[in-house]
């Protein structure tokens, strides 16, 4: 991959998570999005989508799982959890990511557990900047755009990025994990 420059916020710089200060790392373009939420919202993802004024399906949330029987995806540490991507459109089918991870099933994890894995809070949680790196899978529908939104590491602010550019920082796999509503 091809170091080009970023425009997301400077390691030490206002704005500034562990999401935007890896992408900056690895040379990674990308742009922030930052806007208002209700703090009471539960749906983050569509919020997101409708504040930023672009379609569900170009907006992905990223969702963990406990996994039952190791995760082999190459590149990463067999792992007890895994990280799904998917578009907020949708859900999270735990079928496919646990096969597309080589695990037996998938169960979604307890918020807090979610949580403590990533740094990050529920509703903010970003695939870029976990406190530990995890098997990833991002649902095939990523590939149908230029740019995709996920979460930058907080409420209300989003990133937008190349999906082959997250594919590759994230070592992730590709994979039909997601639902239709």
């Amino acid at each position: 991959m091809k170091p080009v420059a970023a425009s997301g916020p400077k390691a030490g710089a206002k704005g500034a998570t562990p999401a935007t200060v890896l992408l900056q790392q690895a040379g990674v373009a990308f742009s922030v999005h930052e806007f208002g939420h209700d703090p009471g919202e539960r749906h983050y993802g569509k919020a997101a989508a409708e504040a930023l004024g672009v379609d569900e399906n170009r907006v992905f949330k990223t969702l963990l799982a406990a996994l039952d029987g190791a995760a082999t995806v190459p590149g990463v540490a067999s792992a007890t959890t895994a990280v799904g991507i998917v578009p907020v459109s949708g859900q999270l089918s735990l079928k496919e990511l646990a096969s597309a991870v080589g695990a037996k099933r998938a169960e979604m994890c307890d918020p807090v557990v979610a949580q403590r894995l990533t740094g990050y809070v529920v509703g903010g949680i970003s695939p870029f900047g976990q406190r530990k790196v995890l098997p990833t899978v991002i649902d095939e529908t990523c590939l149908l755009f230029d740019t995709i939104f996920v979460s930058g590491g907080k409420r209300g602010f989003d990133i937008e990025i190349a999906p082959g550019d997250l594919i590759s920082v994230l070592r992730a796999v590709v994979a039909p994990i997601g639902t239709a509503h």
